[in-house]
């Protein structure tokens, strides 16, 4: 964009040798041309560096969804289906592709504070999950309130 504003300083300069008079119709409209120009190139070089700044942030958040995406559905269900040209790719995740909810449930990380969501098959042989945030160890505790001697908990 320097380069833009540049020739409208180049035109600027011409203008200026070439005596153009301010109180000629025709010098008139040239200053007032060169004047909106110059307002239109700094515009433009406004929103090139804004354009920039939100292409930072947009690949962050890609790489912060990818990070998210891998921890929750591992690295091959993610990378088969991601395609930054697929804008349906969110839409292969729905609740609904869970079932009816039964295998998630919901806890809070006792390390950072924050909501995980917990997926039956992410459990350790010690009860433990590791939270995805803090990437710090959380033992679980489960009460079985089921009557089935052959689901592997103790009945007390």
């Amino acid at each position: 964009m320097e380069d833009l504003i540049k020739k409208v300083s180049y035109l600027k300069g011409y203008a200026d040798g070439l005596d153009i008079s301010p109180k000629s119709d025709e010098g008139k409209l040239i200053i007032k041309l060169l004047d909106v120009m110059s307002e239109m190139a700094e515009a433009i070089e406004d929103l090139t560096e804004s354009v920039g700044d939100i292409d930072e942030v947009v690949e962050e958040l890609d790489e912060c969804v990818y990070s998210i995406a891998d921890d929750l559905y591992g690295d091959d269900d993610y990378e088969d289906d991601y395609d930054d040209d697929d804008d349906d790719f969110f839409d292969d995740y729905e609740d609904d592709d869970y079932g009816d909810g039964d295998d998630y449930f919901e806890i809070q990380c006792p390390n950072c504070g924050e909501d995980v969501m917990i997926d039956f098959d992410m459990i350790d042989d010690d009860n433990a999950i590791v939270c995805p945030n803090c990437h710090e160890e959380i033992e679980l505790e489960f009460d079985c309130d089921c009557d089935d001697d052959d689901c592997g908990h103790d009945h007390e």
